[in-house]
């Protein structure tokens, strides 16, 4: 049985590509599946999507080199966001705006946890944060 992937990932447009359709052939020679969750792409500059890419490893993995031989920065979304444990002074404010669950309150430790792999880089955490501790650098 083949292992399914899915993962949210950054990838970062030049501007000498950005008007060639990468996302149409990566889906349909890697035979993918695609969440766009963020994009920002204009006409001869500089662009970012952020995508929950869903395949077999093997077409993962493979699309994953497509992107980087087109000359692609791919990076996973996760490195992206951040919670800035200085800042944190765990209220938990975060954790009722997270659609993902990505934030919890522990009750044992009273701390806010963050996991990288339920975050789809929303955003809402940032403007529900006081302490201004959650970082998403997308773009």
């Amino acid at each position: 049985m083949e292992q399914t992937v899915s993962r949210k990932i950054v990838i970062h447009y030049t501007a000498d590509i950005v008007d060639q359709p990468i996302i149409c052939q990566l889906v349909k020679k890697h035979d993918l599946v695609f969440n766009i969750l963020k994009a920002r792409i204009l006409p001869r500059r500089e662009g970012v999507i952020v995508l929950e890419l869903s395949g077999s490893k093997e077409n993962f993995d493979a699309g994953i080199r497509f992107l980087k031989e087109k000359g692609l920065k791919v990076e996973p979304l996760s490195k992206r966001v951040n919670q800035n444990s200085d800042r944190c002074v765990h209220c938990g404010a975060c954790t009722a705006f997270c659609p993902t669950d990505a934030l919890s309150f522990d009750m044992t430790t009273m701390k806010v946890l963050f996991d990288k792999e339920k975050c789809n880089g929303c955003e809402l955490c940032v403007s529900a944060c006081p302490a201004r501790a959650m970082e998403v650098n997308i773009f």
